[in-house]
């Protein structure tokens, strides 16, 4: 959940904690922010938890048309935790790729 303020109104910093206790049983997750925030930081809890051993030294696809966008920030934060086990990188589809990055030998 997003919790935000579209008007120019002064929030006390309280506000949002008091509203934080009473949302916390109905909510998986919640930001002070925008709803671009929340798909960050969701998205950033999900790479951070993956486990990558499985593509450990093998080449990877990052495919790039997908039925639901997904943010430039969470693509980057994929990538950097790709790049200290991957054998390559490459965006896109199989049958045209961009070769993003390749582990010197």
């Amino acid at each position: 959940m997003a919790l935000t303020c579209k008007t120019d109104a002064i929030i006390p910093s309280w506000a949002y904690l008091l509203i934080t206790t009473k949302l916390s049983p109905f909510a998986k997750k919640i930001v002070v922010g925008n709803l671009e925030l929340l798909e960050t930081v969701i998205f950033q809890e999900i790479i951070s938890n993956l486990n990558l051993t499985a593509y450990q030294d093998k080449p990877i696809i990052i495919k790039g048309c997908a039925n639901k966008p997904i943010p430039e920030t969470a693509s980057v934060q994929l990538i950097a935790k790709l790049l200290p086990i991957s054998k390559s990188i490459m965006f896109g589809e199989a049958c045209s790729s961009v070769p993003l990055y390749k582990k010197k030998k």
